[in-house]
């Protein structure tokens, strides 16, 4: 099996209610993370690196911030006369609204027409709200190794708290044996990742038969009930790998980028995270500025200090201002004097002089787009 008979297939927004907060006006694949990316980015890398070269992004509403990001694929080198990256909005169908689709399974057999017309064998789905970087070729012969019939990508840990949830058992040929879901299960567990691998006849059967029967979960109707007449098999990813389940996750994860070894695992020149280039002067700093254990992007401006905080492109701290343990989207200004403590800025938000904003790491206070405060 080689990267290039593979067909990839991203969700754009299959957890947006999980952070409203930063999905009102986007999909989570759009939403900013680690100063200068977005979730989608970090599905995408890793199918491109691996040899992926057509990949189709699902998505149902408020996917603009998405098309500005992704544009044609040039990051990615899917900008191709022949395949390449498509936007699958949704339309009408007898099981899809115009208004999006209700679950994965919808979705995918509403564009059934891009899985038929691909040329392509194999089909890799994902999501959109986890950061990883691993070999996907490792996981495609770790597949063909295994004869297997579906290959389901897993993390040991705490279960993430997402609707339907799968808890896999394996057995020591690391088969699946059983599927638990919304299991409330404590201490660590091994958990799907919602990354699979399959034969795209299978998918297309499978999808179509889940549709006749109005059976439409991909976790209960396509995995669970499977289990015991198909070869589902379970491949560990390897290194840093978070899945994201709530504003405070997003936070928590965010801040674990401060370490470099999980810099490192997630941000390596091997396996590069492409993104949108963005031409930026490098960020100027004031003569009595201070910066420390932080991460801040290109085109900023800092005269205050920064401690233990990520900061993206463009984002100004004037002299005075304190900015501790906090995330600051782009364009962000923080003027004079001004201290903030555990806040998550959006885009264009500004903090007027003086102003004392202080939240907490278990719960940091959010600042919608293109706000004064």
């Amino acid at each position: 099996m080689r990267a290039n008979n593979v067909l990839g297939i991203i969700h754009s927004q299959a957890f947006d209610s999980t952070i409203q907060e930063l999905t009102t006006m986007r999909t989570f694949a759009s939403v900013p993370f680690g100063c200068r990316y977005r979730f989608v980015d970090f599905p995408l890398s890793n199918m491109v690196n691996a040899g992926v070269t057509e990949v189709g992004i699902i998505t149902k509403e408020n996917y603009q911030s998405l098309m500005d990001h992704i544009g044609s694929g040039k990051p990615w080198d899917l900008a191709r006369k022949r395949e390449g990256l498509y936007i699958l909005p949704p339309y009408n169908t007898s099981s899809a609204s115009a208004a999006g689709y209700k679950n994965r399974v919808e979705a995918i057999y509403a564009n059934m027409d891009f899985l038929r017309h691909s040329r392509h064998e194999y089909v890799v789905i994902t999501d959109s709200n986890a950061v990883y970087n691993f070999d996907f070729n490792d996981l495609f012969e770790f597949h063909t190794e295994q004869e297997a019939d579906i290959t389901v990508a897993y993390k040991h840990g705490k279960l993430p708290k997402l609707e339907n949830m799968q808890i896999l058992t394996l057995d020591d040929n690391k088969r699946v044996t059983d599927v638990s879901i919304n299991a409330d299960e404590p201490g660590e567990v091994d958990y799907s990742f919602n990354i699979y691998v399959m034969r795209k006849s299978l998918l297309e059967y499978l999808v179509k038969t889940s549709v006749a029967h109005s059976s439409t979960s991909f976790a209960k109707d396509i995995i669970q009930a499977n289990v015991d007449s198909l070869k589902i098999v379970g491949f560990e990813i390897p290194g840093f790998a978070a899945m994201i389940d709530s504003l405070k996750t997003y936070y928590n994860v965010s801040m674990e980028l401060l370490e470099p070894e999980n810099r490192k695992a997630l941000l390596n020149a091997k396996n590069p995270i492409a993104t949108k280039i963005a031409d930026n002067v490098p960020t100027l700093y004031g003569e009595n500025s201070k910066a420390g254990n932080s991460l801040i992007a290109d085109g900023c401006t800092i005269e205050g200090t920064v401690e233990n905080s990520l900061l993206f492109r463009g984002v100004v701290v004037e002299k005075g201002a304190v900015v501790r343990n906090s995330i600051l989207m782009q364009g962000t200004v923080i003027h004079a004097n001004a201290k903030v403590d555990s806040i998550i800025t959006d885009k264009n938000v500004t903090i007027t002089a003086n102003r004392n904003l202080s939240g907490d790491p278990s719960y940091p206070i959010y600042f919608t787009k293109n706000i004064v405060v």
